[in-house]
């Protein structure tokens, strides 16, 4: 490195963590940290600092919680900073061009995902839903599209039948870590040049919605358990019993057939094909726990249908 980089870091939630540790590590001069401002969280509805915030303040940087990067003041603020680069990730506000364009080296995004496939909020999560082999990170230049920005370097990993949304996450987190380090001294020694997306292969991936988990029993017991999957930990896949959300956080396809919604003995459940085993589950209110001692202390009998 010829000379340390002025670099803005924008990020919020825990996936933004591991790319903040590895541009301290650079040496860079991270002359301030963006994230969102403080949430109500919990019971007592406290104010709540996201991890990138917990993070930055432990690390001593300077964290500014913009509400809206529309404002002028909060635009003319960040020109200020007189930036090479700001690195983006999983951040949470749009950027307008004024903030585009204030760094030397305009704004790099770390996407959960291999552009153009999985534009959107929620790349992790519909990238196993969805049944893809394979996911990965992409470096991209950003522009005022949702991730339409120019492409500067990808990565790419499998996506197995264990693969969960945590796991993906956690993955993903670091391989993203290492890539934008890489990219950043290709981008100031030349080397990388960014290219425009590929016209196809475009899909998105909208936010997500508590009720996407809802289990629908009609689905294959594949479907549903890369559902199960996709969720897991959160916000869950799920099935209604009475009054009660019903988590399902492990399960595992196997060969049987009966009526859609049909409960078997040790908390299977016929599917529109095949079967799914539920293997971790968990009521509102209490710990996750395996099916058996699930059973052992709420009660849903075989023959149940559930809807």
């Amino acid at each position: 490195m010829n000379h340390p980089l002025r670099v803005a870091f924008m990020g919020t939630p825990d996936f933004a963590v591991p790319i903040l540790k590895a541009l301290v590590k650079t040496g860079h001069q991270i002359v301030a940290v963006y994230c969102q401002p403080p949430r109500n969280a919990g019971r007592g509805q406290k104010k709540r600092l996201s991890p990138v915030h917990l993070e930055a303040l432990e690390q001593g940087y300077e964290v500014r919680v913009p509400t809206d990067l529309q404002n002028k003041n909060v635009q003319e603020s960040f020109q200020d900073l007189n930036l090479d680069v700001a690195v983006v990730a999983a951040y949470g506000l749009i950027l307008p061009k004024t903030i585009l364009r204030a760094p030397i080296n305009g704004c790099l995004n770390v996407h959960a995902s291999l552009l153009p496939r999985w534009r959107g909020a929620a790349p992790i999560q519909r990238s196993i839903l969805a049944g893809d082999r394979e996911t990965g990170v992409t470096i991209m230049q950003m522009d005022q599209g949702l991730d339409t920005g120019p492409i500067l370097i990808k990565e790419r990993i499998p996506i197995t039948a264990k693969t969960t949304g945590q796991s993906l996450h956690d993955q993903l987190s670091v391989m993203g870590a290492s890539l934008i380090i890489e990219a950043l001294s290709g981008v100031i020694s030349g080397v990388l040049k960014p290219l425009p997306q590929p016209r196809h292969g475009i899909c998105y991936a909208p936010k997500l919605d508590r009720n996407d988990g809802c289990i629908n029993w009609k689905m294959t017991s594949q479907e549903i358990d890369r559902q199960v999957r996709a969720f897991s930990p959160s916000p869950g896949a799920w099935f209604k019993y009475g009054k009660d959300r019903i988590k399902v956080l492990k399960s595992k396809p196997v060969d049987g057939s009966g009526v859609p919604g049909l409960v078997l003995e040790g908390l299977a459940v016929s599917c529109g094909e095949g079967v799914l085993q539920l293997e971790i589950v968990q009521r509102p209110g209490k710990v996750p726990m395996d099916a058996t001692e699930f059973l052992n202390g709420y009660d849903i009998p075989p023959g149940t249908i559930l809807v």
